[in-house]
């Protein structure tokens, strides 16, 4: 998964971004565990902006809500 822009981000319906944060938090399960195996090579830099993608996506969940 690519890192994701707030413009993408701003973009997406509630359903849409939901199912995108359950996608990315399954993702970064699979990192942690190839991490703490000890089997992450390429990916150890995929951590962090996955994090930041997932903290962007439920900002915006957040503001949808405040919204309504």
């Amino acid at each position: 998964m690519t890192r994701m822009s707030m413009k993408t981000i701003n973009n997406l319906n509630e359903k849409d971004l939901k199912s995108k944060i359950q996608e990315s938090r399954s993702e970064l399960a699979k990192l942690r565990v190839d991490a703490a195996k000890g089997t992450l090579r390429k990916e150890s830099g995929k951590l962090r902006p996955l994090r930041h993608d997932i903290a962007r996506m439920l900002t915006r969940l957040n503001e949808m809500k405040k919204e309504k």
